[in-house]
């Protein structure tokens, strides 16, 4: 049993971090969107691409199934909380198991 609990701590700490990922890119685009920071400035640039380039597989599928809703890209709040009920559940067949 201290394997599934080994197990679920991975996972939620690899979550956790895909989840932080999801809020510096958001945080990152406002900051490009409302002028705050130039989008010339290379270093951040760079940064947001290869978050944009790590999280766009995970979020394609998504965006493909959800509505168009113009300008606000909901599927990042969508990843985040399909990656919050897959923690419960597993959490849920762990406790189960004991």
């Amino acid at each position: 049993m201290q394997g599934l609990l080994a197990v679920y701590d991975i996972i939620s700490i690899l979550t956790s971090a895909l989840v932080m990922l999801i809020i510096i890119q958001f945080v990152i685009g406002l900051l490009f969107a409302f002028n705050v920071v130039s989008p010339s400035n290379q270093f951040l640039m760079s940064f947001y691409t290869s978050i944009n380039n790590l999280l766009d597989p995970i979020l394609r599928p998504i965006r493909r199934i959800m509505p168009d809703t113009g300008t606000i890209d909901f599927s990042p709040l969508v990843l985040i909380i399909l990656l919050q009920i897959l923690l419960r559940v597993i959490q849920a067949l762990i406790q189960s198991a004991y």
